[in-house]
């Protein structure tokens, strides 16, 4: 019996870009193979999930709340504030004068969302004010006067 000294091999660092090509190229030379040209792809976007795009600030003596619904219509849009959670759902629906297997690409999403946020502090629910232009869902939400900080004046003696 013989015995042979261990080597360790040289190490190569990890890229996930790397890793990533090498498996496109993979799936590239597996699809090659098809006598039946298929298409690799992901799973459709319109059956996953999707959230729009929030964005939350204070200012003066309101929260801010703004987000991001292109190709939404206010009528699909639902507000609600229940204790010091927000919660904004609704629908963008696809267009219906294009059909599924009409579609070359399809990157955007349709279908219901929720999103809630939490709240900082309560705010005054009957003064909360939303506005809708452009894509943007803008919300004011006014502070409770309670929770609004208050400057305390120093008196002398």
């Amino acid at each position: 019996m013989v015995l042979e000294r261990w080597r360790p091999t040289t190490l190569r660092a990890w890229r996930p870009s790397r890793t990533m090509q090498e498996m496109e190229n993979l799936m590239d030379e597996l699809i090659a193979g098809f006598p039946i040209r298929v298409v690799w792809q992901r799973r459709p976007r319109e059956q996953m999930a999707w959230a729009p795009s929030v964005e939350m600030y204070e200012k003066g003596d309101s929260y801010m709340v703004r987000v991001e619904l292109p190709g939404v219509t206010k009528e699909d849009v639902d507000i609600s504030v229940s204790g010091e959670t927000l919660t904004i759902k609704g629908e963008r629906r696809a267009p219906e004068e294009v059909k599924g297997e009409e579609y070359h690409r399809c990157e955007l999403c349709y279908g219901a969302f929720s999103r809630s946020i939490s709240l900082p502090a309560a705010v005054e629910t009957d003064k909360i004010e939303a506005t809708y232009a452009d894509g943007i869902l803008e919300i004011r939400l006014p502070k409770v006067r309670e929770a609004m900080a208050a400057r305390i004046e120093i008196k002398a003696k």
